[in-house]
């Protein structure tokens, strides 16, 4: 009985809550830090690669949630650079889940009702070959699909990002494809990933769960260039509810309505 009596209390505050940040500017661009997979499985005295499969249900839930209230840009950090220090069991056992997934968007009807374009940002040089087979079968399937934009962050980190596009610019100078004075932000954008395409807009909300009030090296460049709201939350990625979906929502609304009151003094 008390367990039912919180559900309907949840599910109330949830709609209130929803109902209230739909009233304001929605974030166009949210991205996320998917933490404490292993965290998750660990106190449950679990098996790691439990601990991710609960985490890629939360994922579907969560690119679900954000389509429902109007989001239109959606990157998710699936694996960065430092995974690869990981057990080889680990890293393969997460590269067939990404797999699995990417399979499962290229056949659900979902992806072309909600005309979701997929794309992965990252060093695929460093992917096993039928992933990268899945990823360029998904990319081409939902290219020319513009109302939802789902960015999956696969090998990637923010500095490594960064270096790439700034050899790749410095490679274009060098054989006079460019000139020092076509260099500026809007073409150090262009050369990141995942270029060549259209470059990944600014981020206008990080979240992270798992507890740690950090961001990562994720998305520096679209990220701390437009100075984003941050939110930190302490529950792991499975336990990840659409109530803290809305929560976030909700601190990037106050820090808009903070930054109009102080341009107006």
């Amino acid at each position: 009985m008390k367990n039912r009596t919180f559900s309907v209390f949840y599910q109330k505050y949830e709609q209130i809550l929803e109902k209230e940040i739909l009233s304001s500017e929605i974030p166009g661009h949210i991205a996320v830090i998917m933490d404490g997979n292993r965290r998750y499985a660990g106190q449950l005295g679990r098996a790691l690669s439990f601990g991710h499969a609960m985490g890629a249900e939360v994922t579907e839930r969560v690119i679900e949630w954000c389509y429902e209230i109007g989001v239109k840009q959606l990157t998710l950090y699936a694996f960065s650079t430092e995974n690869f220090q990981r057990s080889e069991e680990e890293v393969g056992g997460l590269f067939n889940l990404i797999n699995d997934k990417f399979l499962k968007l290229h056949t659900d009807k979902r992806t072309y009702e909600k005309e979701m374009q997929v794309r992965v940002i990252g060093d695929r040089t460093k992917l096993p070959a039928f992933l990268n087979e899945s990823i360029e079968k998904i990319e081409k399937a939902t290219e020319h699909h513009r109302k939802f934009n789902l960015n999956v962050a696969i090998a990637y980190g923010g500095r490594q990002d960064i270096i790439q596009a700034v050899r790749d610019i410095a490679t274009c100078v060098s054989s006079g494809k460019l000139s020092l004075e076509d260099v500026n932000e809007n073409l150090i954008s262009k050369h990141l990933y995942p270029a060549p395409g259209v470059p990944v807009p600014n981020v206008d909300l990080i979240v992270r769960t798992g507890g740690d009030e950090r961001v990562s090296n994720f998305l520096p460049w679209q990220a701390n260039g437009s100075e984003c709201a941050t939110y930190f939350c302490a529950p792991f990625w499975p336990e990840f509810r659409k109530i803290d979906l809305l929560r976030s929502i909700r601190v990037y609304q106050a820090r808009k309505e903070e930054k109009k009151r102080e341009h107006s003094y």
